[in-house]
């Protein structure tokens, strides 16, 4: 079999797919906590922290000059970065931990008694025959 026909199998399962369609929406939900992180939650606690704006937080570590910008360490945007971590795995942990909530459920449920075989109908018949 040639490498491209096994590729062309592979990247046709249905896994394949499946994982692409959810890095896709992993990669918009990404970026919708990091809108929310960065519009919504640090606004408020930059107000509470007195006006501070986290996404200017950095600290020079060269000036600027007139050929070269500053280098700077900017470390509110990091914290930025940490917080929508924290949410984005917090959402994957409930998420997750729903799942397995919803299969252990599944694994609860008492199983249907097996129906009787032919042999144990039979054999029912005839013991209650012989009880009349």
């Amino acid at each position: 079999m040639s490498i491209i026909k096994e590729f062309k199998e592979f990247t046709v399962k249905g896994n394949v797919l499946d994982m692409a369609i959810g890095i896709i929406i992993g990669g918009a939900f990404g970026r919708i906590v990091s809108s929310f992180v960065a519009d919504v939650i640090m606004p408020p606690i930059g107000v509470l922290l007195g006006g501070i704006d986290f996404s200017k937080l950095a600290i020079t570590v060269k000036s600027a000059t007139e050929t070269e910008e500053a280098v700077k360490i900017k470390y509110g945007l990091f914290l930025n970065t940490v917080i929508d971590f924290i949410i984005i795995a917090f959402a994957i942990f409930m998420v997750i931990k729903a799942i397995n909530t919803m299969k252990r459920k599944e694994e609860e449920k008492p199983a249907a008694p097996p129906s009787p075989t032919k042999q144990e109908v039979l054999l029912t018949e005839i013991r209650d025959l012989l009880k009349k």
